[in-house]
């Protein structure tokens, strides 16, 4: 028995071996390839791509075509799964790859129908870009083939990867506006909900559209609020939900960036520096990929391109960067970019001059679903309302137009002059771009599609039938500053503008100033600037915001002496006036003031709550912080939430739920910012693995120091997702930093590449370093 045992034992790990060895060979089989010659038919002339040590590729080819054929092949190669969950997002087809579990994520896009959106598009999306794009395509699909074994995620789900099509790069622009925009106009309906069951005076004050923290590139700050006496509001004669406080408010990350910049004016030798820095979702491999572009062309300056900087797989352009002429980046812009329209007699299977069109998702490893999609001439039909009515969904990535390749003129422009009429061609979603040119010139501009809205369109309300012609959009909106008007520029995705510009462009819900006001100051804090000194702003992590907080903190503890506030201000004793990932006070002051938030939000939103029962939903209010503080430093008796005696009794209830959160980790003076602000970048398979494996797929477990009120934007999962600052001429000097990596591979010696000089803010240089590794690809006649 013994020796049977032993031999069924051998047996065993012979056999766990080979799986071993087995997957092993698999995974290694999915590397790109990184040396050598490689065909790539189609090619005019042979492309070098040459790789440093982070894996920033250089490609030199003869002609942009020659370019983007080369760029696509080696995206395919090293990130082929993310551009498929790109494509997918924005068709709404990931069931396809991850069964089930995607059905309602998948339904949630469908209904937009981006797919048949393109299809019709097509020939406008591609302008006079066709053979680019074309080229990519075939790039991106000879790349994918040309890897011995399928990426590897695809040996995970069991699944082959499809071919990429030219549909399948605007679907990836498309991605993009469903990160950055809100797909279902939430804050606005929800707004619309709540109105009717709200005083003016309240509605009003939950409407403020401003905070003490403006800080505007033109116009004037809106300021915090003016709060209503007893007279006009009084909370205590309202109706108020019966039953314990609602769940808190979720917290809202600002989904957007940073971008700055300085004229030649103020710098010692006429140079323009621009700043940017993009804040997603964080993930590895890093959603950007760098790379830098020469081609000979004979639209670029000295008939030569030469551009560096961040592009998207699955597009065929630099999104932001400099090509040593003008440099650029971008910030998400909030404008009003959706409106919704009353639909008459919707019921669950028909509605009044709409369409039905059944799509059909599938679903790996189940039956398809078939999903019914209900479109009028204003867009979808999201909700069905208690009148029988619907409620129809108008967005700018509806329109024909909302999407192009304009992007990719940016490669050859020559100066602002020549960069800004490209900018008012370019469709993708609406952004605030920042851009200087060698001449030492800066400027900001509106870039992307806006609503032309005519009569009878109120923007924040739901539509009536009889009012508001379905709208067109339009690139040109003429949101914009004249060059030579500013030598200092920023914006943070609050208001950028005033007056007639802003009514131009809307209010989408802006973000809070403070993030925006700090920049701003930064920049008038100095004279004169080098690429460093921007950097210093991007990684500015002072608590400017939240000072005032522990200010009232400390005051409140020594009026009332209650025993939780006392705890907390008693740890938070030193403020260290940081983000920093050892800071005891930001911790507890920030989980406070969120805290005192939920409590004050929760009083003011009371009657509509009763109103709404189970329908009610908190509107994202990214201007409360303007309400917030005039109440809790007046502290009026008439704006006390009805489930509180006192303003005493809030702020000891707000203490008591910190105090008892953290405590149940440990003693409250060990409770440091970074152990709540620790890195969890990690690639999308790795929830779905074991916990022994999840390690490998993702970046270190960092305590990172930065938040979202303040330049440096870092969380768990959410931050920058790049960082740039570079002048245009002056590239040997810009710096660089991308977290996360390049190479989607886990084997890749570029896997996660570069990642702790992003964590860490070491200054990198924008320019690729010393070539490693270099391929020919040749065209195939040559072999």
């Amino acid at each position: 028995m013994k020796k049977w045992f032993k031999r069924i034992l051998i047996a065993l790990l012979l056999v766990l071996l080979a799986l071993v060895l087995t997957g092993w060979w698999l995974l290694r089989g999915s590397l790109p390839r990184l040396e050598g010659e490689v065909a790539l038919p189609g090619l005019s002339a042979p492309v070098s791509i040459q790789r440093d040590a982070n894996g920033v590729v250089t490609v030199d080819a003869a002609s942009e075509i020659d370019a983007m054929r080369a760029l696509g092949y080696v995206h395919a190669q090293e990130r082929y799964f993310e551009m498929d969950l790109l494509r997918r997002t924005a068709a709404g087809e990931l069931a396809a790859l991850f069964g089930p579990v995607a059905i309602d994520v998948d339904k949630a896009h469908r209904v937009h129908r981006m797919r048949a959106r393109v299809t019709r598009s097509l020939d406008a999306i591609l302008g006079d870009k066709r053979d680019m794009a074309q080229a990519y395509v075939d790039g991106v699909n000879a790349g994918v083939s040309a890897l011995k074994v399928r990426p590897w995620p695809y040996l995970l789900l069991r699944a082959k990867p499809e071919p990429w099509t030219l549909a399948d790069s605007a679907l990836t622009g498309y991605a993009m506006y469903f990160d950055l925009q809100d797909s279902r106009n939430e804050r606005e309906l929800a707004m619309w909900r709540i109105r009717p069951h709200l005083p003016p005076a309240l509605y009003a004050l939950l409407a403020h559209d401003g905070t003490s923290w403006d800080a505007p590139l033109a116009g004037r700050p809106r300021g915090d609020a003016a709060l209503p006496g007893a007279g006009v509001l009084d909370l205590r004669t309202l109706p108020m939900q019966q039953g314990p406080r609602p769940a808190d408010v979720p917290e809202r990350s600002d989904v957007g960036s940073n971008n700055f910049a300085v004229s030649g004016q103020l710098t010692a030798d006429g140079r323009a520096i621009v700043a940017d820095d993009m804040h997603l979702g964080l993930r590895a491999p890093n959603i950007w990929f760098r790379a830098r572009l020469r081609y000979p062309d004979t639209r670029a300056q000295d008939r030569r391109v030469d551009a560096n900087g961040f592009t998207l797989p699955g597009l065929p352009a630099l999104v932001v960067g400099s090509n040593g002429h003008i440099a650029w980046g971008f910030t998400n812009s909030y404008g009003d970019w959706l409106d919704w329209k009353r639909v008459p007699d919707c019921g669950k299977d028909a509605c009044a001059g709409a369409t039905r069109t059944i799509e059909t998702i599938r679903v790996a490893g189940a039956d398809d679903v078939q999903f019914p999609v209900y479109e009028t001439q204003w867009g979808p039909v999201l909700h069905r309302e208690k009148d029988g009515s619907g409620l129809a969904l108008r967005w700018t990535a509806h329109e024909p137009g909302s999407m192009n390749l304009g992007l990719a003129d940016f490669l050859h422009a020559r100066s602002l002059d020549d960069a800004l009429p490209m900018a008012d061609r370019t469709a993708i979603p609406a952004q605030n771009l920042a851009i200087g040119d060698a001449q030492g010139r800066i400027t900001w501009r509106l870039l992307g599609p806006v609503p032309q809205r005519g009569p009878g369109c109120e923007p924040t309300q739901v539509i009536e039938p009889a009012t508001c012609a379905p709208w067109p959009i339009t690139t040109a909106s003429g949101a914009k500053l004249p060059i030579g008007t500013v030598q200092r520029m920023w914006t943070a995705n609050s208001r950028v503008v005033d007056g007639a510009l802003l009514a131009r462009v809307g209010d989408g819900g802006y973000a809070n100033g403070a993030r925006a006001r700090q920049i701003r100051d930064d920049l008038f804090a100095r004279d004169r600037f080098t690429e460093r000194d921007l950097l210093a702003i991007q990684l500015d992590d002072r608590a400017l915001f939240l000072h005032r907080w522990w200010q009232l903190l400390r005051e409140r503890d020594t009026a009332a002496k209650t025993p939780a506030l006392h705890e907390l201000s008693g740890a938070a004793s030193t403020w260290q006036g940081r983000a920093s990932a050892d800071s005891v006070s930001y911790r507890i002051v920030r989980a406070w003031r969120l805290a005192v938030h939920d409590r004050l939000l929760d009083g003011l939103t009371a009657p509509a709550h009763a109103a709404l029962g189970d329908a009610f939903e908190m509107p994202n209010l990214s201007h409360f912080e303007g309400v917030a503080w005039p109440l809790v430093t007046q502290r009026p008796t008439n704006l006390l939430p009805r489930r509180f005696n006192s303003w005493e009794a809030l702020f000891e209830d707000a203490a008591r739920e910190v105090r008892d959160e953290l405590r149940a980790d440990g003693p409250l003076a060990r409770r440091t910012w970074g152990e709540r602000n620790t890195a969890k970048i990690c690639h999308p398979l790795s929830r779905a693995l074991p916990g022994f494996v999840k390690p490998s797929l993702c970046m270190a477990s960092d305590e990172l120091p930065g938040d979202s009120g303040m330049p440096r934007v870092q969380g768990p999962d959410f931050g920058a997702s790049e960082r740039m600052v570079v002048s245009p001429g002056h590239e040997a000097d810009g710096i660089i930093h991308m977290p996360g990596g390049q190479s989607g591979h886990p084997m890749s010696p570029f896997w996660g590449a570069g990642h702790d000089d992003w964590v860490h803010g070491r200054p990198t240089p924008f320019l690729p370093g010393a070539m490693r590794y270099t391929m020919t690809l040749a065209p195939e006649t040559s072999r």
